[in-house]
């Protein structure tokens, strides 16, 4: 079973994605999306979104990492592909699931799931481009406004010869609202046996990990929101298929994660950055930790990072 930090735009930067794989459990992490338009990338715009490739593409606890593109135009897309793994990047993943309106307009992220053709322009052009050696994904939902092309999205895919699939098992139009559709996954998986599919979508728990294989039918997971909610999710759930025991982080260990990770030691972010990534991780901490509240109560008015890092401690010596 592999599992896989989700890319989610705006949250799960190289900060986040350091800290959550020093916990560990994943076999793999995804950037958020890089955006291809009509241009081949400078190298300063990978580097800026993957700082592992400083680091042979490999997060600090040794998590391989891999560059999300997204875009329209399959001819720009491979040659930003091809410039990714030259630069390191471990595969290239592709875009189709964005549901952000802005993304959308400019025909890309899940706008594209109209089209089912265009998807395999896209992901045929960058898997002829890059060599064999190199995994080429794309992460998918199962539509935009309903899942009647579900089965022509995955075929296109599946044609265009990508090594894997992620499917968010909901539709443009169904956002991020649960249910997530899991059981709709498995058809398309009978479909194909040579690719790789991965289930994504509302997986908070173990017990949801358990469903989403058994309903889904895959082996493979890609955890978003819940491991950010419960950071050793990916932790308990290797555990958990290998038979073994989890001891779950406590408040105390969260607040010491969050304190010693390097979120807050970057001279190239402003003293802003750790506050308010630290009160929007809060955010989701909330959902498994009640102190999580009244640790955003206390930061809430905070700004400098300074200020917010007193007072997790302070509450680290209450825990």
């Amino acid at each position: 079973m592999k599992l896989i930090l989700a890319p989610m735009e705006g949250v799960v930067d190289f900060k986040m994605r350091q800290l959550l794989t020093d916990i560990g459990g994943f076999d793999l992490c995804v950037t958020e999306f890089v955006r291809v338009v009509n241009q081949r990338l400078p190298r300063r715009v990978f580097m800026r979104y993957c700082p592992e490739l400083h680091n042979g593409g490999f997060t600090r606890s040794g998590t391989p990492v891999r560059i999300q593109l997204l875009g329209q135009d399959p001819h720009y897309l491979a040659e930003n592909a091809v410039k990714a793994v030259a630069l390191g990047s471990h595969g290239i993943d592709l875009n189709f699931g964005c549901p952000a309106k802005t993304v959308n307009k400019s025909k890309g992220g899940a706008v594209l799931l109209k089209e089912p053709e265009q998807v395999y322009q896209i992901v045929k052009a960058v898997r002829d481009a890059v060599d064999n050696e190199h995994i080429v994904t794309a992460k998918v939902r199962l539509g935009f406004d309903d899942d009647s092309l579900s089965s022509e999205i995955f075929d296109a895919v599946a044609q265009a010869k990508a090594d894997g699939i992620a499917i968010h098992a909901r539709t443009k139009r169904d956002g991020y609202r649960p249910p997530a559709y899991w059981d709709k996954i498995a058809p398309l998986l009978a479909r194909n046996t040579n690719m790789e599919v991965v289930a994504n979508g509302e997986i908070w728990d173990l017990n949801d990990a358990l469903n989403a294989r058994a309903q889904s039918q895959c082996q493979h997971l890609m955890l978003g929101r819940g491991a950010l909610a419960m950071p050793d999710l990916a932790a308990w759930i290797k555990a958990e298929d290998s038979g073994q025991t989890h001891r779950h982080l406590s408040w105390h260990d969260v607040i010491y994660h969050i304190v010693h990770s390097s979120m807050h030691d970057d001279e190239q972010m402003s003293k802003r950055y750790f506050a308010n990534r630290t009160k929007q991780w809060l955010g989701y901490l909330k959902r498994t930790y009640g102190q999580a509240d009244a640790l955003f109560e206390d930061i809430r008015r905070l700004h400098d990072k300074d200020e917010v890092l007193a007072v997790l401690k302070h509450h680290s010596e209450q825990a």
